[in-house]
């Protein structure tokens, strides 16, 4: 089932209509859909598509060759014979590898050169989307390729009606190798695309027949990544899905953590260390290097590592962003879900016993795991489907520090800041059972006076059960919003 996405689907068939040269860069975090949404675009396209594999340049020229052959054959311009078309093709065909056959179908290219000589031919003819999926892999197989991209894109292309597509899971690369101002391409895209995992609400269209809680605690497990969703069945309950899908050690999102850090990363054992001190509650890097076993400046290089695949995130007051003395969270929802519940209940799983632990170990537990969950659906409320905003947010956070007046510690779950007009957003978020009571926005204000800055406060309190009638009588639409849990999905 597609769903979501339908900005980038916009953007991308808007690009498409324009008939001329156009090259897009599409890149996120493994797992977030990247490729699904391409082959949605090109589902009703003539289109090349070229998986890149990790592997020689040579099986990757072979692989490309391919595609784009097979494509021409679905087109209906294959010949008999390569040598009917064009001069490089006739080289690559007088010199077939050993035991190649020698039908168009089955040519391959000499070099990439050649290769893209044909994209040329075939973008001349039509409107053509030539694919490059996982990008990071034919650049390290084959280092020329960017710089021959960039010739061909200034040169030869110039006059096609070629869309390219560049898609990548390697953040660092896409972003410092592709995008990057050294990159021999930079420059040279007309769009890109960052892929992020989908918010609460397309999330919850996977569940349609679930309630708007337990559509946010299937956020709250998968954290809106496609791949992961696909292993839930909207026809199953709550329990049945997590008992089937993760708490099971046959299924494939029981050993997922394990298996993206060794795919992503050299010292999984290391890095599966520092996920394990930020989930149980370490979040300054003095704290999360001394629970490792290891130095802050090494383990900050490690944080970062994971910052870049989007597990971690370095999160800092919203009014205090240059702060030298930063928190870590996970941002990875599932991973946090898993390492919050999986490892403690290992035993019990792999002798398939955990459904007899289920209530105690995991229901009676989502109430306060949705903490942290519920504050990024309340946040991202207010960023996009917020109609009532007093006013447009520059930035949103959180906010903590010391209260002057009791001398203590406080901290707000979301905060909205407009600089230009001084005024800022104080929101509360409670995932519990019982009603707010006013005593809760009486905390708000006092903090909101802790934190000063602004001229205007505005507040916010978002509950998934309600508010008590004492509170209610006090919302005035303006200065005190009270926004229950189905609010959010309306």
């Amino acid at each position: 089932m597609f769903i979501g996405r339908e900005k980038e689907l916009k953007r991308l068939n808007t690009m498409y209509k324009s008939d001329k040269l156009e090259v897009a860069i599409v890149y996120g975090r493994r797992r977030v859909g990247k490729t699904t949404l391409i082959n949605e675009f090109c589902k009703d396209k003539r289109t090349v598509f070229f998986a890149a594999m990790e592997n020689s340049a040579e099986m990757n020229l072979e692989a490309l060759s391919g595609a784009i052959m097979a494509a021409e054959m679905e087109a209906g311009y294959a010949r008999k014979t390569a040598s009917t078309v064009t001069q490089s093709e006739t080289k690559a065909e007088s010199h077939p590898p050993v035991g190649e056959k020698t039908s168009a179908a089955n040519v391959i290219f000499r070099s990439f050169s050649d290769a893209l000589v044909k994209i040329r031919e075939l973008a001349l003819r039509e409107r053509l989307v030539f694919v490059i999926d996982e990008y990071p892999y034919l650049a390290k197989a084959e280092p020329t390729i960017s710089s021959l991209l960039q010739n061909y894109l200034d040169h030869q292309f110039k006059e096609t009606r070629l869309f390219l597509i560049l898609c990548g899971s390697s953040m660092s690369f896409m972003e410092n190798q592709v995008l990057g101002y050294q990159s021999p391409l930079y420059g040279r895209r007309t769009g890109q695309f960052k892929i992020q995992p989908f918010d609460y609400r397309d999330t919850g269209l996977w569940f349609p027949a679930y309630s708007n809680e337990e559509k946010a605690i299937m956020y709250g497990v998968t954290g809106g990544i496609p791949l992961y969703l696909e292993q839930f069945s909207p026809e199953q309950s709550i329990r049945e899905n997590l008992l089937n899908g993760i708490f099971n050690n046959n299924a494939m999102l029981f050993e997922e953590p394990s298996n993206l850090l060794k795919q992503e990363l050299r010292e999984p054992a290391t890095y599966n260390a520092i996920i394990t001190a930020i989930a149980s509650g370490k979040s300054k890097l003095t704290e999360i290097a001394s629970t490792v076993g290891m130095e802050s400046g090494l383990c900050s290089k490690y944080i970062g590592n994971l910052c870049a695949l989007g597990i971690v995130k370095r999160e800092t007051p919203v009014t205090e962003r240059n702060t030298k003395r930063p928190v870590y969270e996970l941002e990875d929802f599932f991973f946090r879900f898993w390492y919050t519940f999986v490892p403690r209940n290992m035993a019990a799983i792999v002798s398939d016993r955990f459904d007899k632990l289920y209530t105690s170990a995991v229901e009676s537990r989502l109430s306060d795991y949705m903490g942290l969950v519920f504050e990024k659906i309340c946040r991202d409320y207010l960023l996009y489907y917020d109609e009532k905003l007093p006013f447009q947010p520059q930035d949103i956070g959180q906010w903590w520090g010391g209260n002057p007046v009791t001398h203590k510690q406080a901290q707000i779950d979301v905060v909205a800041i407009s600089d230009e007009e001084r005024s800022a957003i104080i929101g509360s978020c409670k995932f519990r059972n019982e009603d707010i009571p006013v005593s809760e926005w009486e905390r708000m204000k006092e903090y909101a006076r802790a934190m000063g800055g602004f001229d205007h406060y505005y507040y916010y309190l978002f509950s998934k059960s309600g508010f008590t009638e004492t509170l209610q009588q006090e919302q005035d639409g303006v200065n005190l919003r009270l926004v229950r849990l189905d609010e959010l999905y309306e």
